[in-house]
């Protein structure tokens, strides 16, 4: 016998009079009507809206684009593209992750459209996979997808604290051991700072959604700023200090510092190319606190992959032409060399005003994580599988998931603390963020291709005769990316280059067969309930082309 879901009140998801849907004039308040569609929706997905959906495109948008982070992380992992094929591979293998994340992020947008609940991702593959593995493949991807964004924040905190240290080898202070990350003393520095930058970021959470909608927009002001001053200054600054490189040094100069096979160096590089457009899906898990969420989420996924990737592949180009020699960068011994390239370029004083213009946005764009991986610990919590589920999943009487922020911000701070034993345990940790990432976005393709081909038709972003194509080609291609991603990244693997992705990944998969084992069907993802979901979103609806303009 299943059960049926519950909170299907409408009224009550409102928390509003159902006749106020007209305004001073008389007429229909096209917002209101707005808010009773989105809370219609959720109740016939077996949902009560709780949190507070004021977010428009623009909000929703940035939710991935920020997190993305298109300059941040192409910055932070350039000397990474240099060594594993050099120039040629990171600019061509570039084109190539373009266009094919592009397609993954089609895929998803479908889904969301039909979905658009907070910590969406695991949903979607529950949905994806059928009634008879609904439960089990949810539980997978919620493990990935927590396991994913939890490690990809304390990451991020790491990289900020590196960008500030870094300061120190420009002007030449002397630290007690080195700079180096085999000194305990420079770790301990390290994970202090990183702990400090998570406190931070966790604080901007702690706004209220109206206030923290200027959060959203003084990231993308931050990032679009510090991609035009390097647009602007980095070629003056470097054509007046160790010069422009040529078209050939730019374009078809390679590198082996891996010690792969040539052919697998060039693999490598994909770690590279596609760093800038993993994470699309945030617009989706903050599809609760967005109005019109079916369309404006679905096409935040969609366009934030478009942006990041073009806005990722211009800043490429833009650091191929305007970066040192391979040589130069070998004697470069900060923890990030484009601190000592902004030196080199633009002398003391430009260096540290664009070494605290990295700093602050990644602290906005690290904050906008959290937003969304929050808000996946709210999902989980609210269909009872953590502990202390009813207190993690409660929200405050503003709309907010401050209690899934608060356990986000004790596990951020536990993960950075393996920067004091062992910084190689640390960067491993943190290299696992990508991989459950895709392994869920390849399950996900692979399911709607072989079990759910003709599903999800309550959709407005239908991919008609091109959905089975895009599912065959997002699945095989994230599932290559994966094996990439768990691949050592120098050979010949040893202890300290070790590669540890795949051990946290192996983690994960057992806690949620455990979970999944022991965890009741009535306490997660209830047989009643994915019914329910099941059949909303194979019910047909007029749908529309993606790049229709949004009506907000």
């Amino acid at each position: 016998m299943s059960i049926e879901p519950k909170n299907l009140d409408l009224n009550a998801a409102l928390d509003t009079k159902p006749t106020s849907n007209r305004n001073m004039t008389g007429e229909p308040d096209s917002e209101t009507s707005t808010l009773d569609e989105d809370a219609q929706q959720m109740a016939d997905l077996g949902y009560k809206q709780s949190l507070k959906r004021q977010w428009k495109f623009a909000e929703n948008f940035a939710a991935s684009f920020c997190a993305m982070n298109f300059i941040g992380v192409t910055r932070a992992i350039f000397f990474l593209g240099i060594l594993a094929g050099g120039p040629k591979a990171m600019w061509s293998m570039q084109i190539v992750s373009m266009f094919l994340m592009w397609i993954t992020a089609a895929v998803l947008a479908e889904i969301c459209s039909a979905i658009p609940l907070s910590g969406s991702i695991y949903i979607w593959a529950a949905e994806a996979a059928g009634k008879k593995y609904s439960r089990f493949v949810g539980m997978l991807v919620a493990y990935f997808a927590c396991t994913a964004w939890m490690t990809f924040s304390a990451g991020n905190m790491q990289t900020t604290a590196n960008f500030i240290v870094s300061l120190l080898t420009v002007f030449e202070v002397d630290f007690p051991g080195g700079l180096s990350t085999s000194n305990v003393k420079f770790r301990v520095m390290v994970w202090g700072i990183s702990e400090a930058l998570l406190i931070l970021v966790i604080a901007l959470n702690y706004l209220p959604p109206r206030a923290y909608s200027w959060v959203f927009k003084g990231s993308m002001f931050l990032m679009l700023l510090d991609f035009l001053l390097c647009l602007i200054w980095l070629p003056i600054g470097a054509a007046r200090s160790y010069g422009i490189r040529s078209a050939s040094e730019a374009f078809m100069t390679t590198y082996n510092g891996t010690g792969a096979p040539p052919a697998w160096n060039w693999c490598i590089v994909f770690i590279y190319a596609t760093g800038p457009l993993i994470g699309f899906d945030a617009s989706g898990h903050v599809a609760e606190e967005t109005k019109n969420a079916s369309t404006v989420a679905a096409r935040g996924i969609f366009t934030s992959a478009i942006a990041s990737g073009l806005a990722g592949f211009g800043a490429t180009l833009l650091f191929l032409f305007c970066t040192p020699p391979i040589d130069v960068w070998m004697t470069f011994t900060s923890p990030q060399p484009f601190v000592e390239i902004y030196a080199l370029a633009f002398g003391k004083g430009g260096c540290v005003f664009m070494t605290v213009l990295a700093v602050l946005g990644l602290i906005a764009n690290s904050s906008i994580a959290i937003v969304a991986s929050s808000r996946l610990v709210f999902a989980v919590a609210r269909d009872g599988v953590l502990p202390g589920s009813a207190w993690v999943g409660r929200v405050t009487p503003d709309g907010r998931p401050q209690n899934a922020v608060t356990v986000f911000y004790v596990f951020g701070a536990v993960l950075l603390c393996t920067i004091l034993p062992s910084n190689v345990a640390f960067t491993s940790l943190v290299s696992a963020g990508a991989i459950p990432t895709i392994a869920a976005y390849s399950l996900i393709a692979l399911c709607r291709l072989f079990v759910t081909p003709n599903e999800f038709k309550h959709t407005r972003f239908g991919l008609g005769k091109f959905g089975k194509p895009f599912y065959l080609i997002a699945g095989i291609w994230n599932a290559f990316l994966f094996a990439v991603l768990i691949s050592p990244f120098v050979y010949p693997p040893s202890a300290p280059n070790f590669n540890y992705g795949p051990v946290i990944f192996g983690a994960a998969i057992i806690f949620a067969i455990a979970t999944y084992f022991f965890t009741p069907e009535e306490k997660w993802l209830r047989q009643g309930l994915v019914a329910n979901i099941s059949k909303d979103v194979a019910r047909p609806v007029n749908s529309q082309h993606i790049f229709t303009p949004v009506q907000e």
